[in-house]
């Protein structure tokens, strides 16, 4: 039985990047480009024509623009998932998160087109099939279909003081970040460091972004920082981000070796460290993304008595990186990411309230 192919549609106003676009998947047999627009507006009409599964949107269009675009497909309930093209610039970044508070899943940024190492649409390809295949669920492993449940009994969360939050998120892991800092306004009497898969320049726009919903200091990590209690600390984009030092005097250390889980950042570089240092007193969640990064780092958390968070398969755009932990046991509790906030909070208030591990 043949495997019904992804529908995809190529929203651009540049011809250029529209052929680009195409000339990058012709040859992909799990999908099926079945159009072009050069604006939203012809999009949206095309929308309303066919079923389509996943289109490619450009922030920056006439007429309608990508963010006009998906405010008017949230209207009309059309259900076509949107990777957006954005620019590296400040402005590209902003509009972009935008875009994914509206219900774009994912983004790819534009390749510069006069970099003589790679072709546009070789680029396009490396950067954007993962996304189309893992946000369709045909490279992702697939996860067996038990009940995840929300409660793992053997923690005891009343012994549990956690010291510092680490936090791996990726595909849709923008939105899951605003909703669960969102509900987090009291006072952490930890630090909190996060790895989301993002380039340079968007990095910065997601801390601002999330300090905005905490009503935390929140920022991109810089080199030798000590860490604050109640601050949140966003790894920069293309940099690890890892802890040195001990407790007392804990440290960010930023580095740009080689990728690991073909990331840069890596969030297990992240969870090991911070294992390391504070053992038993770790507290670590991994949200929405594709690949399994996060899983090792989960489990040195977890040989170290601490504590693990995943979201469910329910809320996840991609199950991928919490799958891998919950398929193989390094968690303690899942849920969305509201219930994950209110978790983080019920845990919070144990060591706030004066108890010491």
């Amino acid at each position: 039985m043949e495997t019904r192919k992804i529908k995809l549609l190529i929203i651009d106003d540049s011809v250029l990047f529209r052929s680009q676009i195409q000339l990058a998947l012709k040859d992909v047999q799990e999908i099926e480009i079945v159009g072009t627009a050069s604006n939203g507006r012809i999009a949206i009409d095309k929308m309303k024509e066919q079923q389509i599964d996943i289109c490619t949107l450009d922030v920056e269009m006439p007429i309608l623009d990508g963010i006009e675009t998906l405010r008017e497909m949230k209207n009309l309930g059309i259900k076509t998932k949107a990777v957006m093209f954005s620019s590296l610039t400040v402005t590209g970044a902003e509009k972009t998160l935008e875009a994914m508070s509206l219900g774009a899943i994912d983004f790819v940024p534009k390749p510069v087109v006069d970099d003589c190492q790679l072709s546009p649409s070789h680029k396009i390809r490396e950067s954007l099939l993962p996304k189309i295949l893992g946000i369709s669920g045909t490279n992702e492993k697939v996860i067996p279909q038990k009940t995840i449940t929300t409660e793992r009994s053997r923690y005891i969360w009343e012994l549990f003081y956690p010291e510092i939050l680490v936090i791996a998120s990726s595909t849709g892991g923008p939105n899951a970040l605003v909703e669960f800092f969102s509900l987090m306004k009291e006072t952490l009497p930890y630090p909190v460091l996060i790895t989301q898969h993002m380039p340079p320049i968007f990095t910065a726009s997601l801390a601002e972004r999330l300090g905005a919903y905490s009503g935390k200091v929140s920022k991109e990590a810089v080199q030798g920082e000590i860490l604050k209690p109640n601050q949140i600390y966003v790894a920069p984009g293309n940099h690890h981000m890892s802890l040195v030092g001990d407790k007392k005097n804990p440290q960010i250390s930023l580095d740009q070796g080689s990728m690991r889980n073909y990331v840069r950042p890596c969030a297990d570089f992240l969870f090991e460290s911070a294992a390391e240092l504070y053992g038993k007193n770790t507290l670590g969640i991994v949200f929405t993304g594709m690949g399994r990064d996060g899983l090792e780092g989960s489990k040195a958390i977890k040989t170290k008595r601490g504590a693990v968070l995943i979201q469910n398969e329910e809320s996840c755009v991609v199950f991928g990186m919490p799958g891998a932990v919950f398929e193989e046991g390094y968690f303690d509790f899942s849920g969305s990411p509201e219930e994950l906030a209110f978790k983080t909070l019920s845990i919070s208030r144990v060591r706030r309230n004066g108890n010491v591990a």
